[in-house]
């Protein structure tokens, strides 16, 4: 069968262009919601009556023929029909005969993919902010699990002060709030409808758009036809807004992997997220971690690719923009893939509370808080930072961490100390002590973890509202 676009054409396509330009290896996963688009859009031309009713009616049963056979695996996709639209116009055609024809009728194949793209990532974007969801609830889990639970702070990857592994643990929590957030405000950019705006100016035919929006669920439709048919940035949207949610979780990522080590044994992931090695027995290997701290770059990837296609391109549709889908979808499999597994992984999680309290035991991070000390008997703070500079330096040469030295060791170095000290040294007087906003002493962690659970059921919410 010749090309459904074929009559202007006096010679058959180049093989190889066939294969070069064809798309329907990777669109075919737009399959149901072209299917979904059409229905809508066969609906509305025979409402408005620029196509029979009974035909209308005719061609909405063959789409969901179609569709039947698409998701039994019965419908066997071809190179030379190119993408998706055509293949399943094709099918359609063959199912139901020459009618099937008037289904294009108003449209294009241009603002058919962007509706098609719209509708997929519509899903996709709810569904992402639910698996996001699902990691904050056992980050909060794991939180509540651990209000007691004191580490070392790090900066530069150097003990810094001792904190709560709760107020740790919600700092990732705040960054998956900031990312469903994103995903939450790009939506209302997703949920709007392009088609009507046919190839790139409109169509002849008096169809309408706003009731084909108000079928498939969108909030409005573009305003200009050109615009409608060559945007793009909902996809470098999502694409963004998946780089960021990779970046926060190879953050994680790289300190499960160190906290797991021999070195730190901070934590333990459970066995069902870890592999061994083919030649060393002893070997447990964080390889999810590992593997989602890796994958990050191939989004990082999409991201700058789209970006690059779109560079410099002219009003309207080139076939440039073909290159905006497979990213697109990889993105969706990656990121769905990593979130999937690190919610029970996280859930599944050992905290070594003990080895986590020899850390904080065992080092330096209390001393901003005897400086501080000092300040409250009246030194100024550069002088304080200066002796205490001197104790921690007395304190390596002979050995010793702070809360080793005794009294008139202390005094050595300033007459202001007095017994209370060893109070303010313990690091659960150190954690205590940041009781502002936002800190880490418990009060302010509880409180903190109070928010996080009403923003999640926030999120909860929002995700309840959609049944599509």
């Amino acid at each position: 069968m010749s090309k459904l676009w074929g009559g202007r054409f006096t010679k058959p396509t180049n093989q190889l262009v066939e294969e070069y330009t064809a798309s329907i290896l990777f669109d075919k996963e737009l399959a149901e919601e072209d299917i979904q688009g059409s229905l809508a859009h066969v609906k509305m031309l025979g409402r408005s009556g620029i196509i029979p009713e009974a035909d209308a009616a005719v061609i909405a049963e063959g789409l969901t023929k179609v569709l039947a056979k698409i998701k039994a695996g019965e419908l066997a996709f071809s190179v030379g029909d190119e993408d998706i639209h055509m293949n399943i116009e094709k099918a359609l055609i063959a199912e139901i005969g020459p009618v099937g024809g008037k289904l294009h009728t108003g449209r294009s194949r241009n603002d058919q993919v962007a509706t098609d793209m719209h509708l997929y990532l519509r899903k996709r974007t709810v569904e992402i902010a639910g698996l996001l969801h699902k990691l904050q609830e056992a980050l909060l889990a794991q939180a509540e699990a651990n209000l007691d639970t004191i580490l070392p702070g790090y900066t530069h990857l150097q003990r810094a002060q001792p904190i709560l592994l709760a107020h740790h643990l919600l700092a990732y929590v705040s960054m998956l709030e900031r990312d469903i957030g994103r995903f939450r405000d790009s939506y209302k950019r997703v949920n709007v409808l392009p088609l009507g705006a046919g190839a790139l100016a409109g169509t002849t035919f008096p169809i309408d758009r706003h009731f084909v929006a108000e079928q498939l669920g969108f909030d409005g439709v573009y305003e200009n036809s050109l615009d409608a048919v060559s945007d793009r940035d909902f996809i470098v949207e999502f694409l963004a807004n998946s780089s960021l949610v990779m970046a926060h979780l190879s953050r994680l990522c790289e300190e499960l992997v160190l906290w797991s080590s021999t070195e730190f044994g901070f934590i333990e992931l459970d066995d069902a997220f870890c592999t061994g090695s083919s030649i060393m027995p002893q070997k447990k290997n964080p390889d999810v971690p590992e593997l989602v701290r890796g994958k990050t770059g191939r989004v990082y990837g999409h991201l700058i690719g789209l970006l690059t296609v779109l560079k410099a391109l002219p009003l309207a549709y080139n076939k440039d923009m073909q290159e905006d889908k497979e990213g697109m979808f990889d993105t969706v499999r990656t990121l769905e893939g990593a979130l999937q597994l690190f919610a029970p992984m996280i859930a599944t999680m050992k905290v070594r509370t003990e080895r986590m309290r020899q850390a904080v035991n065992r080092d330096f991070s209390n001393a901003t808080d005897i400086a501080d000390y000092l300040v409250t008997k009246g030194l100024p703070f550069r002088q304080a930072h200066e002796v205490i500079g001197r104790l921690v330096l007395y304190g390596i040469e002979h050995d010793k961490f702070l809360l080793d030295l005794t009294l008139a060791e202390f005094r050595e170095f300033s007459e202001l100390f007095d017994e209370n000290i060893f109070e303010v040294l313990q690091p659960e007087h150190v954690v205590n002590a940041r009781n502002v906003y936002g800190g880490t002493a418990r009060t302010q962690v509880e409180a903190a973890l109070g928010r996080a659970r009403q923003n999640a059921a926030a999120t909860a919410e929002w995700m309840a509202g959609f049944d599509r």
